[in-house]
C-alpha cells in the first residue's frame, strides 16, 4: 500500500483524518469485506449488557441486568447470580478467577466483584466511593506492569481512573488515580490492554482513542467520526476492542462498523448490516482462531443474539516492554502548579548517611531540601532555579564546606548555598553572574582536593565553563572555557575522577568531552537519539561503584532511564522505567526533567544508593510536581546488572 504520509508523524486533526479515509478507501479496493452471520441466541432476559468469559477455552457468558449479574453456560442458562441491579459489564482474568466490573443502580456505585467460575461463587464486592457526577459506564484495564484500574464515564465530560486491583489481587480499597476530560455525551468505553489503548465513545460526534496508561497525557486521535466528516450515519455506540481493531455499533442504523489500526490511524474495513435487529446494544466479543466471535441484544424486544465474522485484524506491533521499578518513598509536593519541579540532588551527610538530603529545584520558586523519607525540611525562596548540583569539601575562606550550586533563570547567574556538615542546613551564600541570555543547566567538576568548576550552559547551546574560588569568604567565578553544542541543551554531569563531562543535547543524544579547562573541546558521541533514548534527552546522572559507572539518561519522550557504561565504548545495559507502586500508593514518574542517583549506603532500602527522578505528572492524587525515590538495588535487579 502506498502511503503519503509516513505513520508515525504527528498530524493534526483534519490532516489525521483525511488519511484515515485515503488509506479507509485503499483498503476497501484492496480487500473482500467481512462478512457476518448473525442468530438469535438464549431464551429473552433483562439484560442490558454481555460479555465473554476471559480465558481460553471458557464457554460461559456473563449478563447484567435489573435481576442481577448472571453466569450462564454457552446456550444461555443460568449457572449463578449476583442479586442486585446492575448496569454495564466488563471483565479481566484475575488468575483462577473473573474480575467484574458493573454500576450497582440502586446504589449509583461503581463496584468491582470476583467471580469463581468453577465454584460459581462471587466475592463480598468492592465499591468506589460515590462520585459526585452521574457514571454512564466503566471498562477495565491491565498495564504492562499488571496492576489494573477502571474507568469510569460520566456525564458533562468527567472520566476517572482508579487503580483496584495489581496481579491476581483485587485491593481492599479503591485509589483514585486521575481524573480525564472525556466527550460531553460520552456513554461507554473499552480498553485494549495490548496497546494500553482507551476508546471511548462521544454518540453524536465519533470514537475516540485515548492513551490508557496512568502516566499518560490525556491526548486523542479519532477512530471515526459521524457524518459529514466521516461515514457513522447516526450514532457512535457501544464499542468492543481486540488486538488491532475496533468494532462500533451505530443502534440508529443497525450497523457495525470494523475498524483496523495502522499506526497512528484507523482504516474502515466494512460496515455490516445487523438484519432483524431494529435496537441493537451491548456489543461484546472475542477472536477465535476462524474470526472473531460476538454478542448483541437487541433493546426493542430483549432478543440475544450471537454470530461470526470472518475477520482477523493484524494486531499493532508495540514498543518492546520495559521493566518497571517502582519508587518506595516520595518528596512531597512543590508549592507551586505546572511546570515546576526540575532537577534533584543528592548530599551526602559525611559521619550519618541515614541524615542524607536529596534537594531538589523549583523553577517558579527556589530550591527545597528533603529528607530520605520525603519529608520537607527547607525552603529557600531565592528564584527560578533550574539545575542544581553538589560537591563536599569546598574552600571558604578558612572553612571548608560543602556547597550546592544552581542555575538561576531569573537573574541568569549562579546561586550558591552552603550545607552545613552536621545538619544538613542550608544557607544562601552568594552568586556569581553569568554572560548566558537564557541560563538553563549546571554540573559541577571537582578534578583534584582544593578545585572546583561550574559548567552552566544556556538555551542557545553556549557552555561556560567557571572556576570557583572563595579566599576571602565569598565564592567568585573565572571564566576559563566556552564551548557550543548546535542546539538546546540541558542536562550534564562531571566523572571527576576520568575528569570527564557528559552533556545532552535535548534532540540529538549525549556527548563526552574532557573536563580540563586547558583541554580541547572536542566531542565524542556516547549515545544518539533513537530506538533507546528518546527525545528530549534532560537529566543525565553518574552511578560511582567500585568496578563498574553507570551513566542514568532521562529519556523523556517515551517516559523511561536509559542506563549505559560510563566508559567508551558506552555500552547500553538496558531502559526502565519508575511505576506505579500499588502497595505503597505512589504513582509513577513521568516526563522528568532531572534524575540524580549515588552508590552511598544511605541505610534501609537504599543499603546500594538510590535513584532520585522529577515526576512531571504528580497522581494518585493529582497534586503539583514532586520526586520519586527509588532504591539502586531494585534497579540493578531489573536490569540484571553486573
Amino acid at each position: 500500500m502506498t502511503r503519503i504520509f509516513p505513520l508515525n508523524t504527528k498530524l493534526s486533526f483534519p490532516k489525521q483524518y483525511l488519511l484515515t479515509m485515503w488509506l479507509s478507501l485503499l483498503a476497501g479496493q484492496a480487500l473482500a469485506a467481512p462478512s457476518l452471520k448473525l442468530q438469535p441466541w438464549a431464551q429473552v432476559f433483562p439484560v442490558n449488557a454481555l460479555a465473554f468469559l476471559p480465558g481460553n477455552g471458557a464457554t460461559e457468558r456473563l449478563a447484567a441486568g435489573r435481576d442481577g449479574l448472571l453466569l450462564l453456560d454457552a446456550n444461555g442458562r443460568e449457572l449463578t447470580r449476583l442479586k442486585g441491579g446492575f448496569e454495564g459489564l466488563d471483565t479481566r482474568a484475575l488468575g483462577r478467577n473473573v474480575l467484574v466490573a458493573s454500576l450497582d443502580s440502586q446504589r449509583q456505585q461503581a463496584l468491582l466483584v470476583s467471580l469463581d467460575p468453577q465454584k460459581r461463587q462471587w466475592s463480598t464486592p468492592l465499591y468506589l466511593p460515590t462520585r459526585d457526577f452521574p457514571v454512564n459506564g466503566l471498562c477495565l484495564y491491565r498495564d504492562e506492569a499488571s496492576n489494573l484500574f477502571v474507568f469510569l464515564v460520566g456525564e458533562e465530560g468527567k472520566g476517572e481512573q482508579w487503580l483496584v486491583g495489581a496481579g491476581e489481587r483485587l485491593s481492599e480499597t479503591a485509589q483514585r488515580v486521575r481524573g480525564l476530560p472525556l466527550p460531553p455525551d460520552a456513554t461507554t468505553c473499552q480498553v485494549e490492554d495490548g496497546a494500553s489503548q482507551l476508546f471511548v465513545n462521544e454518540e453524536r460526534v465519533g470514537w475516540w482513542a485515548y492513551p490508557a496508561a496512568s502516566e499518560a497525557d490525556a491526548v486523542r486521535i479519532p477512530v471515526a467520526m459521524r457524518t459529514p466528516f466521516g461515514d457513522i450515519e447516526h450514532v457512535a455506540g457501544a464499542m468492543a476492542t481486540l488486538p488491532g481493531g475496533m468494532l462500533g455499533l451505530d443502534p440508529d442504523a443497525a450497523q457495525l462498523h470494523l475498524f483496523q489500526q495502522e499506526g497512528r490511524a484507523w482504516i474502515a474495513q466494512a460496515k455490516l448490516p445487523l438484519p432483524g435487529l431494529k435496537e441493537p446494544e451491548s456489543l461484546a466479543l472475542r477472536k477465535t482462531a476462524t474470526g472473531v466471535e460476538l454478542l448483541l441484544r437487541d433493546d426493542d424486544n430483549g432478543q440475544l443474539y450471537q454470530g461470526l465474522i470472518d475477520w482477523q485484524p493484524t494486531p499493532l506491533a508495540v514498543p518492546p516492554k520495559l521493566p518497571s521499578v517502582p519508587a518506595v518513598a516520595q518528596s512531597e509536593p512543590v508549592a507551586r502548579q505546572g511546570d515546576a519541579a526540575d532537577d534533584p540532588a543528592i548530599w551526602v551527610h559525611p559521619t550519618t548517611p541515614a541524615l542524607s538530603r536529596v534537594l531538589g529545584t523549583n523553577k517558579k520558586q527556589g530550591l527545597l531540601a528533603y529528607d530520605l523519607q520525603g519529608k520537607l525540611l527547607q525552603e529557600l525562596p531565592v528564584g527560578r532555579l533550574n539545575n542544581v548540583d553538589v560537591r563536599s569539601g569546598f574552600k571558604l575562606g578558612i572553612q571548608t564546606v560543602d556547597l550546592a550550586v544552581a542555575s538561576n533563570r531569573d537573574r541568569n547567574s549562579l546561586s550558591l548555598f552552603t550545607i552545613d556538615r552536621a545538619s544538613g542546613e542550608l544557607r544562601e551564600a552568594g552568586e556569581i553572574p553569568t554572560s548566558l541570555k537564557e541560563i538553563y543547566g549546571i554540573c559541577l567538576f571537582q578534578p583534584a582536593e582544593g578545585e572546583l568548576y561550574a559548567f552552566a550552559n544556556g538555551k542557545d547551546g553556549r557552555y561556560l565553563q567557571y572556576r570557583l574560588n572563595a579566599t576571602h569568604d565569598i565564592v567568585t567565578g573565572e571564566l576559563v572555557r566556552q564551548f557550543n553544542v548546535d542546539s538546546q541543551p540541558e542536562g550534564c554531569v562531571a566523572d571527576d575522577q576520568r575528569q570527564r563531562l557528559f552533556l545532552g543535547e535535548e534532540d540529538v543524544g549525549v556527548w563526552a568531552m574532557d573536563a580540563r579547562a586547558d583541554q580541547p573541546s572536542t566531542l565524542t558521541s556516547v549515545i544518539k537519539v533513537g530506538p533507546q533514548l528518546h527525545a528530549d534527552v534532560e537529566g543525565i546522572a553518574l552511578y560511582r561503584n567500585a568496578g563498574h559507572d553507570y551513566l542514568v539518561v532521562s529519556s523523556q519522550g517515551n517516559d523511561s532511564y536509559v542506563l549505559l557504561d560510563a566508559e567508551p565504548p558506552y555500552t547500553v545495559r538496558g531502559a526502565l522505567r519508575v511505576g506505579l507502586n500499588a502497595t505503597a500508593r505512589i504513582d509513577g514518574a513521568s516526563e522528568t526533567d532531572g534524575l540524580e542517583v549515588t552508590s552511598v549506603n544511605l541505610g534501609g532500602p537504599w543499603s546500594q544508593g538510590m535513584l532520585v527522578v522529577q515526576d512531571g505528572r504528580k497522581r494518585m492524587p493529582e497534586q503539583a510536581q514532586n520526586f520519586k525515590f527509588v532504591p539502586w538495588a531494585d534497579v540493578a535487579k531489573a536490569l540484571d546488572l553486573p
